[in-house]
C-alpha cells in the first residue's frame, strides 16, 4: 500500500463581521480550490495519476487534501522554490497558471491562502493580497505551430472551436470562429489533419499555452510510406560519400576528442 501524506490550504479572511469557518465559505469558493488543486499537484498525466481525497475543517478554513506521499515531496519542493524566488516563471504552465487563480481570489476578497504539506522542516507558501504571484508576461510571446492529429469535435456554446486529438499534445482545442465552421461544407469530424495555429509560447522553456491557440489554416494530411522517395535519397546519399572512407572519416571527427 502507498504511504499517503498531506496537503492544507488554510484560508484565512472575514465574511462582513465573521471570520471565515466552513459554515459561511461559500461553494464557488470551494470549487476554485477544487479546480485548481489538480492542475498545482499533476499538471500532466491525469488519467494516470493517483487518488486525490478532500475534507474541509474548522480553523478558520482548512481544504485537506490526500495523495502519495512522493507527491507532497514534490510539491513542498514546488512551495520552496516559490518561496525563495518570488516568483512562478520557472513553473509548469499549468501549476502556474492554478497558483495565479488563487491569487487572483486573495485580491478579490482579500483572503490569506496558507498552503504547506506534512513534512517536517517543510516550506509554507502564503499568497495574500499584497503577493504577486503572476506569470511574467513578456517571457509569452505570439508564435505558430503545426499540429497532427484526429479531429474530433467542433462546435461549441460561447466560442466556436475544434478539438485535435494529437500523438505529442494530447487533446487540444483551438479556437476558430463561427464563420469559418459554418462555411464548411464538408464533414470534418473523425479525419487526420494537419493544423496551422496561432499562440503563446514561452520564449525561456519552449511551452506552449494550450488554452492559446486560434486556428489559422487546416492542412490535408496524409501521411504514407513513400519507397521510390525513400530510395532516392539513399541513391543520393550513396553518391555523396562514394570517395570516403568512413573510418578516416569517424578518426577524424573523433581526433580533437580523443586527443
Amino acid at each position: 500500500m502507498e504511504k499517503i501524506g498531506d496537503i492544507e490550504i488554510r484560508v484565512v479572511g472575514k465574511l462582513g463581521n465573521q471570520s471565515l469557518s466552513p459554515d459561511n465559505y461559500d461553494i464557488k469558493h470551494i470549487a476554485t480550490i477544487l479546480q485548481n488543486v489538480e492542475d498545482l499537484l499533476y499538471p500532466n498525466n491525469k488519467k494516470d495519476r493517483p487518488i486525490i481525497t478532500y475534507d474541509i475543517q474548522e480553523g478558520s478554513v482548512r481544504h485537506l487534501f490526500k495523495t502519495t506521499i512522493q507527491t507532497v515531496i514534490g510539491f513542498s519542493a514546488v512551495l520552496g522554490q516559490v518561496q525563495a524566488n518570488e516568483s512562478i516563471d520557472f513553473l509548469e504552465l499549468k501549476t502556474a497558471r492554478a497558483i495565479e487563480n488563487i491569487q487572483n481570489l486573495s485580491r478579490q476578497k482579500n483572503y490569506e491562502f496558507q498552503i504547506k504539506t506534512s513534512l517536517k522542516d517543510d516550506y509554507e507558501l502564503t499568497i495574500n493580497a499584497s503577493t504577486k504571484y503572476f506569470r511574467t508576461e513578456n517571457i509569452w510571446v505570439e508564435a505558430e505551430f503545426y499540429f497532427y492529429g484526429i479531429l474530433k469535435d467542433a462546435g461549441g456554446k460561447s466560442k466556436a472551436n475544434i478539438h485535435l486529438d494529437t500523438q505529442d499534445y494530447g487533446y487540444l482545442s483551438i479556437e476558430t470562429g463561427e464563420e469559418f465552421l459554418k462555411d464548411r461544407e464538408e464533414n470534418l469530424l473523425y479525419k487526420k489533419l494537419g493544423v496551422r495555429a496561432s499562440g503563446k509560447q514561452n520564449i525561456e522553456t519552449g511551452e506552449i499555452d494550450t488554452k492559446s491557440l486560434s486556428l489559422l489554416e487546416l492542412i490535408n494530411y496524409h501521411p504514407k510510406f513513400d519507397s521510390d522517395y525513400l530510395n532516392s535519397l539513399i541513391k543520393k546519399a550513396k553518391k555523396s560519400w562514394n570517395n570516403i572512407n568512413p573510418d578516416e572519416w569517424l578518426l577524424n571527427l573523433r581526433g580533437g576528442y580523443e586527443a
